[in-house]
């Protein structure tokens, strides 16, 4: 899928709140190129809804369906005056009557790459990390044993 006007976005958005919750989308959607870790957010101070352009040119089209309806349950609920925070029960329903993804999978070039392996020397519990850590100081957290470096993936 290729990254999409401002225009087209809102169509979208506009056309999904009206299918899902009969109800049209009135306030201003946009992509916010700084967003890394998540597909979107609620903005309730402004009544925006930020979308993270990746997510609509790597994943399919289902994902990103999927995270417009997330954000669509924040602002639908926050406007109504209901708990449209993630803890909220009313927001939890209503995710399930749109079938609306909880969380976002992760993005395929943001994927967790572990550079070192470390190895219990008793149990042979294996533990990946993104950094380095001091073998001398640390140990097996299953069985208290000395760790032992592996090798960098």
């Amino acid at each position: 899928m290729e990254l999409l006007n401002e225009k087209e976005l809102y169509e979208i958005v506009n056309k999904l709140s009206i299918t899902y919750f009969h109800k049209p989308f009135i306030d201003e959607v946009r992509f916010n190129h700084r967003l890394r870790t998540t597909g979107g957010r609620y903005i309730p101070a402004k009544r925006v809804i930020e979308l993270n352009p990746k997510y609509a040119v790597e994943m399919d089209k289902a994902e990103f369906t999927g995270i417009i309806k997330h954000e669509l349950c924040h602002y639908h609920l926050h406007i109504e005056g209901k708990g449209y925070r993630h803890r909220d029960e009313d927001f939890r329903k209503l995710l399930k009557q749109t079938g609306s993804p909880r969380f976002c999978s992760p993005l395929p070039s943001q994927e967790e790459r572990y550079k070192y392996e470390y190895r219990c020397k008793k149990c042979n519990q294996v533990y990946e990390r993104k950094r380095r850590i001091n073998i001398k100081k640390y140990r097996c957290g299953k069985c208290r044993g000395a760790l032992t470096y592996t090798s960098i993936k």
